[in-house]
């Protein structure tokens, strides 16, 4: 599905957020800045945009951004992002302890399997090192069922006008609804060798940011 999109992938993503992914990755890139970091993987980089803010403001950090798609690095490479590997993240292809950061941006809710994606984001952790998950959410009432509405009603069909592929997000309604949330993520993340150390909503609650440690094991 992303290979068919990749081309249009960036355009569909700042015209269906608003513009608002702009500003989520800038949120996130800030936070990544905040704990100095000397070798960050960024897991589903995708076209690379959030890879690539986080280097535009830590120009000396090594990044990799990790993808299964090739036709997304493909895009990612030629915007300027250097390393990049072809994984997947069910069964990451590094040692353990690696990196210092991984981020993950509207990836980890597509994964198969969520507590095995985070138990291999744990695994190639450094002691103390942060995972920061960014994704979307569903913002509290009243605006839940205003946006329950775009989601399912209007979004698909923008999709399509800009991709030419409603069916790659008719699941994003369904996948958002699924993806956990507050006392559930936290959950989630403790039981995969992670602890919630903040959460933060962003855009009313339309996406929101979780930043994790990795906890001994």
């Amino acid at each position: 599905m992303f290979g068919r999109i990749a081309r249009r992938y960036d355009l569909a993503n700042h015209l269906l957020s608003g513009g608002c992914d702009f500003w989520w990755r800038q949120r996130a890139s800030a936070i990544v800045r905040q704990l100095q970091p000397e070798r960050v993987l960024d897991l589903a980089t995708g076209s690379g945009d959030l890879a690539l803010t986080i280097k535009r403001h830590l120009p000396e950090v090594e990044i990799i951004g990790a993808d299964f798609s090739p036709e997304m690095l493909e895009m990612a490479r030629r915007k300027g992002l250097q390393h990049t590997i072809v994984a997947d993240a069910l069964a990451l292809p590094f040692p353990d302890r690696s990196f210092d950061v991984v981020t993950v941006a509207f990836g980890l809710r597509n994964m198969a399997d969520w507590s095995l994606a985070l138990r291999e984001m744990a695994r190639v952790l450094r002691p103390g090192g942060h995972l920061l998950i960014l994704d979307f959410s569903l913002p509290p009432p009243p605006w839940g069922a205003l946006y329950r509405f775009y989601l399912h009603g209007i979004l698909p069909w923008l999709a399509r006008l800009v991709t030419g592929e409603k069916q790659a997000y008719n699941y994003l309604g369904a996948s958002i609804e699924k993806f956990p949330s507050g006392a559930a993520m936290t959950t989630l993340l403790e039981a995969n060798h992670l602890a919630l150390e903040r959460a933060l909503p962003l855009t009313g609650g339309v996406a929101t940011i979780y930043l994790a440690q990795v906890t001994p094991r």
